[in-house]
């Protein structure tokens, strides 16, 4: 059966969608308050080490001098210490994307941020006096900490917001959360340069800063209701999710939402809890597992990392100064908040399947030319002006919408039962792969050089297949309607 077919059928068999929201207040600052204090530890925290990192690694080996006595510290001593300071950030990110489902389901969506939000004070202030007690230590654990935070966030936030939004603006809600990451990486850019705050003396205060959107988190999130799913169907607080829903909406008039959420509540009375082991054999529950781990695999192993890695060197090949190379991946990171800001709006008009494919098939086409052109940057100089250009492109093509749909993708295609442990398992995923990329690309890169572009070439055109293939559609459709698909094809 095609997938349109599946579609129609669907659609017949599926209640009513609830009337369609438009934003309002209340709503608006309940989106705030949960993406900004969030996502901005996730992209500030990865992106905040690039620009002090000469001059923390010289501090380390000051570190080092003062407790050995030696005049002279190996530097392949200092580089160790500074790679753990900078991968355990993703290994606590995969034990935080790992606990979600736990924090969800104990404290809550809301809850389970404002808890994670507590890592944020004690590692600010461990970071922060790292350098005053001589201990690089304390980077390293505060780190791992903001790391298992960002965890956290990464399922917890999107998990939110995909609850509180109306199922008209769910992808671009959803999309929210992709947006403030790459503000929060392009402000820690700009923080880091040498006139800021990356400098010898200041670095700690760029490392610690961080205490600012978790402060307003606690200072926000408070005043906004817990999801109104959660509530119902966790909680069995009907007038609670009720007053919550209402409160979002800015309206009483959510009798049809609150229909919804009470059929759903009904029908998961007579399914047991979703365990692991049921994740992974029902099919109706395996399917969809399938595509969320997969989409997180795709977002991670497209080569954006490594195209961020490598473009201020591609800058400086094209004749850049290194001033001018930093400044020009400033820009880069701009047109990346820019890009991500327009998609969500066209997440909506679009859909999420034909977003990830234009995405995923411009990147497959780019990183071609882009290896192309590496390969005769050096013998002919006019080629590496392109080079530059087809960097920009594929970080446009990223934000279009690989960069931000798998966040919220796996929260439409799960019910609530099964949404905190689908959740745990994708974004723990995704994590992972974050950290096999930052481990495994270097080595690589030394090795193949610009080749290296030639592993993401296959890698992109076997994800567009994929999305084309398997990912299902789900702009303005309802959850049974989005689970009615998997049903028909688990009967196929």
């Amino acid at each position: 059966m095609s997938e349109k077919q599946m579609v129609k059928d669907a659609e017949k068999q599926a209640p009513a969608a609830p009337q369609n929201q438009g934003l309002n207040g209340r709503l608006v600052f309940a989106i705030v308050a949960s993406a900004f204090g969030s996502a901005f530890q996730h992209g500030y925290n990865t992106g905040v080490v690039n620009a002090p990192q000469a001059l923390i690694e010289e501090w380390i080996r000051g570190v080092i001098k003062a407790r050995t006595g030696e005049s002279v510290v190996e530097k392949s001593q200092v580089t160790l210490i500074w790679a753990v300071a900078v991968a355990i950030f993703c290994f606590g990110g995969m034990i935080g994307g790992l606990s979600t489902g736990f924090v969800a389901e104990k404290f809550g969506r809301k809850g389970g941020l404002l808890v994670a939000n507590s890592l944020v004070v004690v590692s600010s202030v461990l970071q922060g006096i790292s350098k005053m007690y001589s201990s690089y230590e304390l980077i390293i654990l505060g780190r791992f900490l903001i790391g298992i935070n960002s965890g956290l966030n990464a399922g917890l936030a999107p998990m939110y917001l995909a609850e509180i939004s109306p199922m008209n603006l769910r992808g671009s809600v959803g999309t929210v959360y992709q947006l403030v990451v790459t503000i929060s990486i392009l402000v820690s850019q700009i923080l880091g340069l040498e006139y800021i705050l990356g400098t010898a003396d200041k670095w700690p205060i760029l490392l610690s800063i961080i205490i600012v959107p978790g402060v307003f988190m606690f200072l926000t999130l408070p005043f906004c209701p817990e999801s109104p799913k959660y509530t119902l169907i966790n909680k069995k607080k009907d007038i609670e999710a009720e007053r919550g829903l209402q409160w979002l909406r800015g309206t009483i008039e959510v009798h049809d939402e609150m229909d919804e959420m009470r059929a759903e509540s009904e029908a998961m009375k007579v399914i047991p809890r979703v365990t692991l082991r049921e994740m992974l054999s029902n099919p109706m529950l395996k399917t969809p597992l399938a595509i969320s781990v997969m989409i997180m695999l795709c977002q991670q192993l497209s080569g954006i990392n490594a195209v961020m890695f490598f473009s201020t060197k591609i800058f400086e090949m094209a004749g850049m100064s290194k001033d001018g190379a930093k400044y020009a991946t400033l820009g880069m990171g701009s047109l990346n908040v820019i890009m991500t800001l327009i998609s969500l709006f066209l997440v909506e008009m679009s859909g999420r399947k034909t977003l990830l494919l234009i995405g995923f098939s411009s990147m497959f086409v780019d990183t071609v030319l882009l290896t192309i052109s590496l390969m005769f940057v050096a013998t002919y100089v006019w080629v590496s002006y392109f080079a530059v250009i087809f960097v920009m492109v594929f970080v446009i093509a990223f934000a279009v919408g690989p960069g931000s749909i798998p966040w919220f993708l796996v929260s439409e295609l799960f019910s609530s039962s099964a949404r905190p442990l689908a959740t745990s398992i994708a974004v723990g995923v995704n994590w992972t792969a974050n950290f096999v990329v930052g481990l495994g690309f270097l080595p690589l890169q030394e090795k193949l050089g610009s080749n290296v572009f030639l592993i993401f070439v296959v890698l992109l055109g076997l994800f567009v297949l994929y999305v084309f293939k398997k990912v299902p559609e789900t702009k303005n459709k309802t959850l049974e309607e989005i689970q009615m698909l998997f049903r028909q094809a688990s009967y196929k």
